[in-house]
């Protein structure tokens, strides 16, 4: 059984080139809805080279790839726009994280914000933070909010509850849930503790 690896890159700047280009006809075609042979059929071009365009195994000729476009109704430089985009990352040093202030820092809870979605243009908001509970606090504040939110466990214990469910977490444990139902640490077993929170939840407009 052949395996993939997602992190692997594959092949040299042209065949990534050749991948955009595939799928972007792809995604023109299924937009129309029209499979390959229908394709084939507008454009004059062999199933087995259409096939090998989409899967981003060979090099089409501009003069194939204006068929396609025409074919489509859609400009030739629709094509390149997944190569050309510009894709942005976002790097923060250790120690070096934003101090957020939210409920229950005051009670001895530190959030470091480690990074930023940097791509205006993207429909999901990722907030990656570091926690961490100093002390002991009487108060315990829950939060509820849109999306969804992971936790990994990296120091000490602490019981999470999640809408009416206690999760004992201690360091290698993770706990993944909808974010909108009410949630936050409620009892510290072992001090310090710290754990990842990662939230995702979709962009809307301002």
């Amino acid at each position: 059984m052949n395996s993939q690896d997602p992190h692997a890159l594959a092949g040299t700047r042209d065949s990534i080139l050749e991948v955009a280009i595939g799928r972007e006809v792809r995604a023109g075609r299924n937009k129309l809805g029209i499979n390959i042979s229908d394709l084939s059929a507008a454009t004059g071009i062999s199933l087995g080279m259409l096939s090998k365009i989409e899967n981003g195994n060979t090099s089409a000729s501009l003069t194939t790839l204006q068929a396609i476009s025409r074919a489509l109704g859609v400009p030739i430089t629709t094509f390149f726009r997944r190569y050309e985009e510009r894709r942005s990352a976002s790097f923060v040093k250790a120690g070096e994280g934003l101090s957020i202030e939210r409920r229950g820092t005051r009670n001895g809870h530190q959030y470091h914000l480690l990074g930023y979605s940097p791509e205006p243009s993207s429909k999901i908001v990722v907030e990656p933070y570091l926690i961490t509970l100093t002390k002991e606090s009487d108060v315990f504040p829950l939060f509820q909010h849109s999306g969804m939110e992971f936790l990994h466990m990296l120091e000490g214990e602490v019981v999470y509850r999640h809408s009416d469910m206690r999760y004992t977490m201690t360091p290698g444990d993770s706990l993944f849930f909808d974010a909108d139902a009410p949630h936050g640490p409620e009892q510290m077993v072992k001090l310090p503790i710290r754990f990842l929170s990662i939230i995702c939840y979709p962009r809307t407009d301002d």
